[in-house]
């Protein structure tokens, strides 16, 4: 697509012009309070739009076909949600949640969960009308379990080394953006440092990056993060931080050694990032509260090591012990968010859950609801485990981005954690207006240019003339996140537009018909 250069041009601040008064755009936004991305101070402006890109910024004199008054409001780039599990978004195509709290491009494909046909997604993707852009990694447990056949705790073949290479050269060459792990679910967790290392070559050499979900983020996440270190070093490739977290209370306090270590491995020259959701709970399988040895094999074999009276106290005994070091007393942290065997149970902690259904707290009885329900078919779970304090710490690090590490909803199903509604807005309403801790600009740059340099997204998240079309438009003092624990189906509110490839998604706080979104490849521009 060919775009037209403004046709005048004269300086009014940094990077604002003038464009003639002859000129016409498909959308012009006017009078509102522009933030570039880049983290410089909002400025009053315009921004002009033709086709999919920002063509003018700045005071526009030109008329646009579809105007948009946004005075009192901050205009800025569409948020960048790096870690989200999306697969999927073919099915849930308007991804409401993250529109209304201004997401406009998410990264799918974390935690070693994906798509392995890249290809074949994007294809789908381009079929399927969505309202979000849509990146994504390739998933390393996804790849091995497609290669190995199974969650095995051993390593791979010579042969099946060499799939797994052949598998993530060519996803990244289809467009993704990395590889990523979940170094505590199957089968990444049976994966040892090496083969990671191997794999992370032949995403190196494609230009992308390792995203993780470590193998721990109690107290040993010094473990944890030395192993992801280790990567980025050997295999000469960035490295993010999935989420970044102390989750027990074991662990607790200790965001500045953590910190630490992070910078000396930045000193050191590696290129080293985190995200991070602004909720003092963390959402995953309740299975992953059960050994992981346990579950090998898939659920049968679970199923039959609990049929035995040795292996099932053996078990029970590993999860007791975990109790104890991780300062826990019992499992009333963990709630059921959506366990389709039981409905009634979303909501309830295991805790509650064990006096419903066998009239005891007792940790036995709280165990053994665990493993029925992992022999079950398992249930999400909002594990409640984190620090406030540390939280902040880890928040205005210039390194971190905002991430939600959530997908699309439905709303109204179960009750899942609230930071697929709010992530974003909570960070504007509770981070940056109520408590100060970061200044707006800072906040915003967090969401979009610090993602798109990151994650190599060209041509994104910042509002400069050639820059795609992503915008999301917000009255800072109004901005909120209603959405709670234990009432989560609320959208976000503040935002009265959202712009996707130059085309309103949300305007005036009404969602449209549109569905312009995309699949944005590692190589886009």
């Amino acid at each position: 697509m060919r775009f037209l250069a403004p046709l005048a041009i004269a300086v009014l601040g940094v990077g604002l012009f003038s464009t003639a008064s002859g000129q016409e755009f498909d959308l012009v936004i006017r009078r509102g309070r522009i933030l570039d991305g880049a983290g410089a101070p909002a400025v009053a402006g315009d921004v002009a739009i033709r086709g999919n890109r920002i063509a003018a910024v700045g005071r526009v004199e030109g008329k646009g076909r579809t105007e948009i008054d946004a005075r009192g409001q901050i205009v800025a780039p569409g948020f960048i949600d790096v870690h989200t599990h999306s697969e999927d978004i073919l099915e849930l195509a308007v991804a409401e949640n993250f529109l209304r709290m201004g997401v406009t491009t998410i990264v799918t494909g974390n935690c070693g969960g994906s798509k392995t046909d890249i290809a074949g997604f994007f294809a789908d993707l381009e079929r399927t009308r969505v309202a979000v852009n849509v990146a994504t990694l390739i998933g390393q447990g996804s790849v091995r379990g497609q290669v190995m056949g199974g969650s095995f705790m051993r390593p791979p073949t010579p042969e099946e080394m060499d799939r797994m290479r052949a598998l993530v050269a060519q996803a990244m060459k289809e467009g993704a953006v990395g590889i990523s792990t979940g170094l505590i679910y199957l089968p990444g967790t049976f994966t040892k440092t090496e083969e990671l290392i191997e794999l992370s070559k032949v995403a190196a050499a494609h230009g992308g990056m390792y995203v993780s979900h470590m193998r721990a983020e109690t107290a040993k996440i010094f473990d944890a993060l030395a192993e992801l270190i280790r990567i980025a070093r050997e295999a000469r490739i960035p490295a993010q931080v999935s989420h970044i977290k102390l989750s027990s209370p074991s662990a607790w306090g200790r965001a500045d050694e953590v910190i630490a270590l992070l910078d000396r491995a930045r000193a050191e020259g590696l290129v080293i990032n985190q995200d991070q959701y602004v909720y003092t709970a963390s959402s995953t399988g309740i299975a992953t509260l059960v050994p992981t040895e346990a579950r090998e094999g898939g659920v049968k074999e679970f199923r039959d090591r609990l049929a035995d009276p040795a292996k099932k106290a053996a078990i029970i005994a590993e999860m007791k012990h975990t109790i104890q070091v991780g300062k826990r007393g019992d499992y009333g942290y963990a709630v059921i968010a959506s366990y389709p065997k039981n409905k009634a149970l979303n909501g309830k902690s295991v805790r509650e859950a064990a006096q419903i259904l066998r009239g005891s707290t007792s940790i036995d009885d709280q165990i053994e609801v665990i493993l029925d329900i992992t022999a079950n078919g398992g249930a999400q779970g909002v594990f409640h485990g984190m620090n406030e304090a540390d939280l902040q710490k880890f928040l205005v690090l210039p390194q971190t981005m905002i991430a939600s590490d959530a997908g699309p909803r439905r709303f109204g199903n179960a009750v899942p954690h609230p930071r697929g509604y709010g992530n974003n807005a909570r960070v504007l309403g509770r981070y940056v207006r109520e408590l100060k801790l970061l200044r707006l600009e800072e906040a915003v740059r967090k969401m979009t240019s610090l993602p798109a340099r990151t994650f190599h997204l060209a041509n994104r998240g910042e509002i400069r003339p050639g820059f795609v079309a992503d915008l999301a438009i917000f009255d800072p003092d109004k901005v909120s996140d209603p959405s709670t624990f234990d009432d989560p189906h609320h959208y976000a509110i503040g935002f009265s537009d959202v712009i996707v490839n130059g085309v309103p998604v949300i305007h005036d706080s009404q969602l449209t018909d549109a569905r312009p979104g995309r699949p944005v490849r590692r190589t886009d521009s």
